[in-house]
């Protein structure tokens, strides 16, 4: 009897503003036999947040980024978690796949940020990631 090995895949993205593609990729996942780790099944815990998702990241084979209009929350240093989460995924070696809208200027405002300084640092992100994996 062959063990069959199911892929555990974390999902990484803004939250509010992309709850449909999160669910979706999550349909798609268990769909092909893979877990969904994400924040929706993060506990309260003691741990700091990103000490707690760099945890749940180390016993993923695969990562999944969506990146919409939004950078979103920050950590106490200033760098959002969705960046935290993606260079943590790179540094540690974890495939990844991403779904990146190719015009975020054409996302309804609500889906956007909204201040200068977060299009910043939203615009430094998508740089970012275009220079590693385009």
């Amino acid at each position: 009897m062959s063990i069959k090995k199911k892929y555990q895949v974390f999902i990484s993205s803004t939250y509010s503003d992309l709850i449909d593609e999160r669910a979706a990729a999550t349909q798609c996942l268990l769909d092909n036999n893979c877990i969904p780790v994400g924040m929706e099944q993060f506990p309260a815990s003691d741990m700091s947040q990103m000490d707690y998702i760099k945890r749940m990241l180390d016993d993923c084979d695969y990562y999944i980024l969506i990146l919409g209009g939004r950078y979103g929350s920050l950590d106490r240093d200033g760098v959002g978690f969705t960046e935290k989460e993606y260079d943590y995924a790179i540094s540690k070696g974890i495939p990844v796949m991403s779904f990146v809208f190719d015009k975020p200027e054409n996302l309804p405002a609500k889906n956007c940020e909204s201040t200068d300084e977060m299009r910043g640092k939203f615009t430094e992100f998508r740089k970012k990631f275009a220079q590693i994996n385009w």
